[in-house]
Order: C-alpha cells, then sequence, then structure tokens
C-alpha cells in the first residue's frame, strides 16, 4: 500500500482557502498527482484542504471522501502567563527541549503543559481514525505493526494538514509526537510518503519513503512557501511560541 499525505497549499487562514500563490501551488500539485494511479482520495473539511484538493480532483473528474478526523489537529493547552487556551504545539525550544517526557513516545501526554488541555484526546481520534482507514484496506494494528491477509498495491492521497500529518506519522512510525512537530517542517503542498513492507507474511510496517516534497514546485519555477516554520529571526516571545 502507498499512502500520499499532502498538506495543503499556501492558505489563506482568515478565509480558510488558499492565497493566489495557492492556487498556483495546488495547480502544480495537481500536475504531479494526476499522473500517479490513485485509487482513493480524502480529504479534510476544512477549505484550504477542499480547495487543495479541487485541482486534481476537478481535472480528473473524481471525487474525495470527507474525513473529520482530517481537520487540523485540534489539541490546546493553557498559556499559563494569560490562561488563555492556545495552541498545543508552538512551544519555544528553550522549553520544550528541557522537558525529557516530551522525547518520549509516551510520556509526552504526562508535560505539565500538555496536561492542561486535550492534546492525548485528539491525538487518540486521529490514531483510531487513522486505523479504521487503513482496516477499510485490510490493515489492522497488532501492537507497532499491521496484520493483513493480503498486502494491498492501492495508493491512498490523503489532502489535510501539518499538525494532523505528523500526529498521524507519531502514530505509523512511533515517533514521538512533539519531536515531530518542532523538528520537522511539512512546506505547504508538499507530499509525503509511505509504503507497506511485508518483511515477514501477513504483517506490514509503513516506512516513510519522502516526506515533505515539494519537487513539482521546483519544477514549475514556484518557490515554497515559509508557512508553517517560524522565520529565522523574529521579536517577542510570547510564552508559547513566535508568529511566522
Amino acid at each position: 500500500m502507498k499512502l500520499v499525505i499532502v498538506r495543503h497549499a499556501e492558505p489563506d487562514y482568515s478565509a480558510d482557502s488558499l492565497t493566489e500563490k495557492g492556487f498556483r501551488e495546488a495547480g502544480l500539485l495537481a500536475d504531479r498527482l494526476c499522473a500517479m494511479p490513485v485509487d482513493d482520495f480524502f480529504a479534510s473539511p476544512l477549505g484550504r484542504a477542499r480547495a487543495t484538493a479541487a485541482a486534481t480532483l476537478n481535472r480528473l473528474g473524481r471525487q474525495a471522501r470527507t474525513l473529520d478526523w482530517l481537520e487540523e489537529f485540534r489539541g490546546r493547552v493553557i498559556d499559563p502567563k494569560t490562561g488563555k487556551s492556545g495552541c498545543a504545539w508552538d512551544f519555544m525550544p528553550q522549553y520544550w527541549t528541557r522537558c525529557p517526557e516530551f522525547w518520549d513516545m509516551e510520556r509526552w501526554r504526562e508535560n505539565a503543559l500538555v496536561a492542561t488541555g486535550d492534546s492525548g484526546r485528539i491525538y487518540d481520534e486521529t490514531a483510531a481514525g487513522l486505523d479504521a482507514l487503513l482496516a477499510e484496506y485490510g490493515y489492522r494494528r497488532e501492537g507497532c505493526v499491521y496484520r493483513t491477509e493480503a498486502n494491498s498495491d492501492a495508493t491512498v492521497v490523503l489532502f489535510c494538514h501539518f499538525g494532523v500529518a505528523m500526529a498521524m506519522l507519531s502514530h505509523l512510525l512511533r515517533i514521538p509526537l512533539y519531536l515531530l512537530l518542532h523538528g520537522f517542517i511539512l512546506a505547504p503542498s508538499s507530499v509525503t510518503t509511505l509504503v507497506t513492507e511485508e518483511r515477514l507474511k501477513g504483517e506490514v510496517w509503513f516506512r516513510c519513503v519522502e516526506m515533505g516534497d515539494t519537487s513539482h514546485l521546483r519544477a514549475g519555477g514556484e518557490p515554497v512557501s515559509h508557512f508553517g516554520r517560524f522565520r529565522e529571526h523574529f521579536g517577542v516571545d510570547d510564552g508559547l511560541g513566535a508568529k511566522a
């Protein structure tokens, strides 16, 4: 099985759609995806993911099934300085790198700041949604691997978001969530691909063969967007992170 995770193109968050550049990115992404033999498409219910998917789907005359759990990772925490709810993963490196629990697959939930919110529950919902989808293709989670009677050759494309993509990668590859959220970036319209390896009959492991690939943008002469990462220089420390 080939699992293709696509982050939406450059977003216009105020309209939950795409910027002018984002629509250009979606068109170049469509050039790439339309050349692939895709069995099924799935999409987040949010507008920026659906607009990204539309460029490919309209060209192919196909539809994507909407999966509510593919919505951007909704976990929140309470900012200790303001008492207000905030994003559960825009933490300063001076904070998260000093917390040993963030480096552990299970213990990240025990972090005092994470425990103020619902990230653990949202992560579990994401994992359950992904496992339910994989079960439709004959893969049943057992411990850290998947059991199957027949390793599928299906190619499945998911149009979604950075945070939820990292939660899926964490679940599939058993990498602590916060190491992925803070150590890697998936640029807008980037493509991350995993394939199943069946080294023992009936037992598969998902392996990442490309992560955050934007070669379709380079091929089209379109710069890679900075959305999703912090700039190299920024000013005010707001306690949890800084705006790009």
